[in-house]
């Protein structure tokens, strides 16, 4: 499998693998999301792709996907949609307008079962972070994905110390080169 950068308007060509990818991955636990929810993931996408400072990446053999990742530019007006609000409230103001607004923010990362253990993740997470500004990119994933947590840290991603609150039990975690990283424990 290879792993090239892709244009927004490109991604229509690949929905069928994403949807599948995405059904494939999040069904199974922590997430437990019903399989249909792939199919809700590609409509968002299409939305998403018209984000500023949108970038995906696809793990494509021919015209197979074996994972993707998306990701775009937190808008200086930190949103109080979706789980934003309660990453607001843990982080406070400051930290949020400090370490993630404007940075890169990493949506989505997934690889199906049958291609993980093969550097794909780690590919991926790289093609979309890579112009990450500053190297100020982060992400919000689960507590209780276990292998997903193994992963970021494996990549250089810090766990921000201060629980995001609500049912999810999400985390943020900032990049390998966000300026906020280094030391981050003895801070939060």
């Amino acid at each position: 499998m290879r792993v090239r950068l892709i244009e927004g308007a490109d991604l229509a060509a690949h929905t069928e693998g994403i949807r599948q990818v995405y059904a494939d991955v999040f069904a199974a636990p922590p997430w437990n999301e019903d399989p249909s929810a792939g199919a809700l993931y590609v409509e968002r996408l299409a939305d998403d792709a018209a984000r500023p400072g949108f970038t995906a990446a696809l793990a494509l053999d021919g015209d197979t996907v074996g994972g993707f990742a998306t990701a775009w530019t937190t808008p200086v007006v930190f949103p109080s949609g979706r789980s934003y609000g309660h990453v607001a409230q843990a982080l406070g103001p400051d930290r949020v307008t400090a370490w993630l607004c404007g940075a890169l923010e990493v949506d989505e990362l997934a690889v199906s079962p049958g291609a993980r253990g093969t550097g794909l993740g780690a590919a991926l997470l790289s093609a979309v972070t890579g112009a990450a500004p500053d190297g100020r990119c982060w992400l919000l994933t689960s507590v209780h994905a276990g292998a997903a947590l193994r992963f970021y840290r494996r990549a250089g991603w810090h766990q921000v110390q201060a629980p995001v609150p609500g049912r999810a039990g999400l985390t943020v975690l900032l990049g390998p080169a966000h300026p906020a990283a280094p030391g981050l424990a003895d801070r939060a």
